[in-house]
């Protein structure tokens, strides 16, 4: 066998160190940078306020819960369009603009006559 031949040979051995050795050093710098970010994040956790004790706490007025006050709102009515006319964004009014329902109790739910999407009902 001719030695010289072989000689002449690049070998991929001599950089194996270093291919090995790579990721190594890339894990060992991640670990790092993890534990880095956890100890920075301990630190600035110390410095925020504690949490409010229990008795700072709102608590209910003397005459109990305020009671919610209720208000229904006619929807606006959208002129027709002929089929080729579409309806815009910017022609729509804006939501708080509607006026206020003399409706003053909220209408009830019939059997056979609302569901949700998909509820399976006949609504």
């Amino acid at each position: 066998m001719d030695t010289t031949a072989l000689a002449a040979v690049p070998l991929a051995v001599t950089r194996d160190f270093l291919i090995g050795i790579g990721p190594l050093v890339l894990g060992i710098g991640i670990a790092a940078a993890l534990i880095a970010a956890v100890s920075i994040g301990i630190r600035v956790r110390s410095r925020e306020p504690a949490p409010p004790d229990p008795k700072d706490q709102p608590k209910l007025p003397d005459s109990g819960p305020v009671e919610q006050e209720y208000s229904y709102r006619e929807p606006d009515e959208i002129e027709p369009r002929s089929p080729d006319e579409r309806l815009y964004p910017h022609e729509i009014k804006a939501t708080g603009t509607s006026r206020p329902s003399d409706r003053s109790k909220r209408p009830k739910w019939r059997p056979g006559r609302s569901g949700g999407f998909g509820s399976g009902s006949f609504g």
